[in-house]
């Protein structure tokens, strides 16, 4: 075999080993890179607290009537995220305002409101869809005709509410609030009666979670 064959076949020789060792390494580096995955949009775990502010009204379909008041407040809790899913718990405090309810012979006024509520929802990306429930305690004070009333209540508060996250541990959210409070007294010219109370809160509200 002549010098000049001998070196074109030992080049392609040297040609093939050394693109069979680039492949190899190639393929090593691939597999043993990090696999890559894409962090979830928002995460809901944590503490947190806000603010809120809206309307504290006696019935549908206006909440804006003059009968009902204006409502606001702050609140903290702690959520705890599974997948989708959120489980949480909060306590909030509520000025209302003086959203007025019939009584015998007159009426009696919201002024203040604490609860503790449980919630439950679902993740979609940034937004947070939420149902609550929990113990509400109302001050009612004397209103129209009325001399006298319960004071404090003890009742019941469930809802539902929407809570879109924003960069920064920020988030807003709009939230309603069914409250009963059952055998709330009162004394008017008519005489002492007791009366259960519906009440409804429409909110929006403003969360830092830390």
């Amino acid at each position: 075999m002549s010098s000049q064959r001998k070196t074109v076949l030992l080049a392609g020789v040297f040609a093939l080993a050394a693109l069979s060792t680039g492949t190899a390494m190639a393929a090593d580096l691939y597999n043993s890179a990090p696999a890559y995955s894409d962090p979830p949009a928002s995460q809901w775990s944590g503490a947190y607290i806000g603010a809120h502010g809206g309307t504290a009204f006696t019935k549908f379909p206006n909440p804006f009537a003059d009968r009902n008041g204006w409502s606001g407040g702050i609140q903290g809790g702690y959520n705890y995220q599974m997948g989708p899913a959120v489980l949480g718990a909060e306590v909030e405090g509520s000025y209302l305002g003086g959203a007025e309810h019939k009584v015998l012979g007159g009426k009696v006024e919201e002024k203040w409101r604490a609860a503790a509520k449980a919630k439950a929802g679902l993740t979609f990306n940034q937004t947070l869809v939420f149902g609550t429930a929990g113990v509400a305690m109302t001050k009612f004070d004397s209103g129209d005709k009325v001399r006298d009333t319960s004071g404090w209540k003890t009742g019941y508060l469930v809802g539902a509410g929407v809570e879109q996250a924003f960069a920064g541990g920020l988030s807003a959210k709009i939230e309603y609030n069914y409250i009963h409070t059952p055998n709330v007294k009162a004394t008017s010219a008519l005489g002492r009666s007791e009366t259960d109370i519906g009440s409804h809160e429409l909110k929006a509200g403003l969360n830092y979670r830390f």
